[in-house]
């Protein structure tokens, strides 16, 4: 199977509007994320039926909680074939995810610092240091824990990747082409240059979602990173 490094957010108000991108994507996604809008909306099963429907799941509830109500969650996430689940990398969090995801759970992402995040919102938070030293100290937080990867900006994919080695996953939301509008994102990068910095994954909405032809705006995003994944991952 040919690599497709496209998750693509289904950012959408109902489990119909889900279903609707789904089927005008057809076989060029095959990787959907589900994330707290369209949770909230409609539960575990628009999960289920994305998994019945063949597809991967990146269920982004970023859980940040008490560790027993985080390991009991995790757990129930556990029971399904979600692939990616991400949490907040605090210690005792992730400790607790990995409790509750066992043997066989889904991989878990630890969540540095939102890509929608700048400087003030940092010093807002209490914290002194740039955002790259904050991912720092985060991602190496998350590899001591044992977590499987790390969602983080494309301009911090290259140190998370120095910092948590060749087989972590890293996924980067904030990935807009060349001329697309940045939305509420403040840290991003092309689709090319995410996978360049070490991103395993781009985690794609608007551009793709909002096109007038989603299918063919994500075959385009594809064919925009097809020569660096070439480079990155030869065959």
């Amino acid at each position: 199977m040919t690599y497709n490094p496209l998750i693509v957010a289904l950012d959408v108000e109902t489990a119909s509007e889900a279903r609707a991108l789904v089927d005008r994507l057809g076989a060029h996604i095959g990787f959907y994320k589900v994330g707290m809008e369209l949770f909230t909306a409609a539960g575990m099963s628009v999960v289920d039926e994305l998994l019945g429907r063949g597809k991967d799941v990146f269920l982004d509830l970023k859980l940040y909680d008490i560790p027993e109500t985080v390991k009991r969650a995790v757990a129930q996430v556990a029971r399904t074939k979600v692939r990616f689940l991400t949490v907040h990398a605090v210690g005792a969090v992730m400790r607790a995810a990995i409790e509750g995801r066992g043997a066989k759970g889904p991989e878990l992402l630890a969540v540095t610092v939102l890509t929608s995040f700048g400087p003030a919102d940092v010093a807002e938070l209490g914290y002194s240091c740039e955002v790259s030293e904050l991912v720092a100290v985060r991602t190496r937080q998350a590899v001591e824990a044992g977590i499987q990867g790390m969602v983080t900006s494309p301009l911090e994919a290259a140190a998370v990747r120095r910092i948590a080695g060749p087989r972590a996953i890293i996924v980067t939301p904030g990935v807009r082409s060349a001329g697309s509008s940045r939305g509420d994102q403040r840290r991003v990068a092309t689709p090319a240059e995410a996978i360049q910095a070490g991103a395993d994954y781009l985690v794609m909405g608007r551009q793709i979602t909002r096109a007038q032809d989603p299918a063919s705006e994500a075959q385009r995003v594809l064919e925009e990173v097809a020569p660096v994944l070439h480079e990155t991952r030869p065959a």
